[in-house]
């Protein structure tokens, strides 16, 4: 069973029993590639990202989670969405906690390092554009990839 289930309007799920705040970062290199990993708990691919820990800004997630999980070092540039959508629960399987969405998204600039993976991560590639459908992708991942994609796309909250 993997380590992580993400539940999407799901009459099966488990009702959420924490709601945790996290980053995940969105990083364009100048080939027009999106860094994204193969996730280790659940074999979906994602931007990097994960939970802020007490003590840090959401900005200093992001940079700490884009380098624990594939190498890259980062800046970050702004805030592209805010997502905290109950239909969506993510189960951990190892402590069965629940938790509802509650994701920033924030767009940054890789600034020095190697694609990488880690214990997190089986695999870390940039990948095309038109690569990204083919690739196994929670809806979750997919519609902040996709607002980013979007010309002329705002503030994306809900």
């Amino acid at each position: 069973m993997p380590g992580r289930i993400d539940y999407y309007d799901d009459p099966d799920a488990p009702a959420a029993n924490s709601m945790v705040p996290s980053v995940n970062v969105v990083i364009e290199n100048e080939a027009g590639e999106i860094l994204l990993i193969e996730r280790s708990d659940n074999g979906n691919w994602a931007l990097p990202g994960g939970a802020i820990d007490l003590g840090e800004s959401m900005s200093q997630a992001g940079v700490r989670e884009t380098k624990e999980e594939t190498g890259i070092d980062c800046e970050i540039l702004d805030v592209l969405g805010i997502y905290t959508d109950p239909k969506h629960i993510i189960l951990y399987t190892s402590n069965n906690e629940a938790r509802q969405e509650f994701s920033i998204l924030l767009r940054a600039r890789a600034t020095g390092g190697e694609p990488t993976p880690s214990s997190e991560s089986r695999q870390v590639h940039w990948v095309a554009r038109d690569q990204l459908a083919d690739l196994q992708m929670h809806r979750s991942m997919r519609q902040r990839i996709t607002q980013y994609l979007s010309p002329g796309s705002t503030l994306y909250f809900d």
